[in-house]
């Protein structure tokens, strides 16, 4: 069994729906999602703020597969990738999966940047006070020195 910590995020159309989405087709192998936040974008900043939470998962699947999974439902949304850091539909990203390293040019492991995203870091502290990020860290101590100013829970937003 693998266990993977998957970070989701949507800035178009019906952002919360496509969170839904993607929880939903994880479903089958939830252990655990984090609250929803609103956060700014990242990277291109002239776009609407994106909904992000993270999905702690587990499956006899390997990191290939938890990718391609993925991008399947980002599909299914109707994402289009025009625009690197660009407003999407859904994302879907593999920010760990069991400690592995990954240096695929296709499937960078643990994600790079990661460790610098407020975006993943904070709903991912939520369901894991204890996670480490390999390579980085203890979470805790990565939230502790980044600026969350941007990064707003939504309790009326409720996933899972």
């Amino acid at each position: 069994m693998s266990r993977a910590v998957l970070s989701i995020g949507s800035n178009l159309g019906d952002r919360f729906g496509f969170l839904e989405q993607a929880v939903a087709g994880f479903a089958a192998e939830l252990v655990a999602v984090s609250p929803v936040y609103e956060t700014a974008p990242w990277g291109v900043t002239d776009q609407d703020d994106f909904l992000n939470a993270v999905l702690v998962v587990s499956a006899g699947l390997g990191p290939w597969d938890w990718l391609r999974r993925g991008q399947e439902l980002e599909n299914a949304s109707g994402r289009v990738r025009t625009l690197r850091w660009g407003p999407r539909t859904l994302d879907v990203d593999v920010v760990t999966v069991d400690g592995v390293t990954s240096d695929d040019p296709s499937l960078l492991l643990p994600h790079p940047g990661a460790h610098e995203r407020a975006t993943v870091l904070v709903p991912w502290l939520d369901v894991e006070p204890d996670a480490v990020l390999p390579g980085h860290g203890p979470v805790a101590d990565l939230v502790a020195a980044l600026d969350v100013t941007g990064v707003t829970r939504r309790d009326d937003l409720r996933l899972g």
